[in-house]
């Protein structure tokens, strides 16, 4: 199951977080951890270079995007693998939504629609959709083509 996906700018601010899964108690640990995680790891790395976690038998994989840290959380058949499919799915549909790696005003300026496709990605912790174009069709509220 995929327990979270999480956007943060340099700061280590939430921008975005959806958690699926966790109780409500657990998510200021998780949220106080990831930002740790990142604030430590995030400094100097290249954008969208891959760096991997484990804590408390789950797995972590966060990037860079722009001025964005992205952070997915994962258990069981979500290994570090998968979230690396899961995290390229959700950063090439960012970057597909801004037209660049965001900056953190132009990541607020299109909040509805990255949370559109974030939506259409990740469905109460399962992976959804990973295809950029049909994500892209998704948001658009029009029905698919190919059903």
């Amino acid at each position: 199951m995929l327990l979270a996906v999480l956007f943060t700018n340099s700061d280590g601010n939430i921008l975005i977080e959806r958690f699926h899964g966790v109780p409500p108690e657990e998510r200021l640990h998780w949220r106080s951890f990831l930002v740790k995680l990142g604030s430590d790891n995030l400094k100097g790395a290249k954008n969208e270079e891959l760096f991997v976690a484990s804590h408390k038998s789950v797995y972590i994989v966060y990037t860079l995007l722009g001025d964005v840290c992205v952070y997915v959380i994962g258990k069981d058949e979500y290994d570090e693998l998968a979230l690396a499919e899961v995290i390229f799915a959700v950063t090439s549909s960012v970057k597909d939504v801004c037209g660049k790696p965001p900056t953190e005003r132009l990541f607020l300026d299109k909040y509805g629609r990255i949370c559109l496709s974030l939506d259409e990605i990740v469905w109460t912790g399962m992976l959804e959709n990973t295809d950029k174009d049909r994500v892209r069709r998704m948001i658009r509220l029009k029905p698919p083509s190919d059903i």
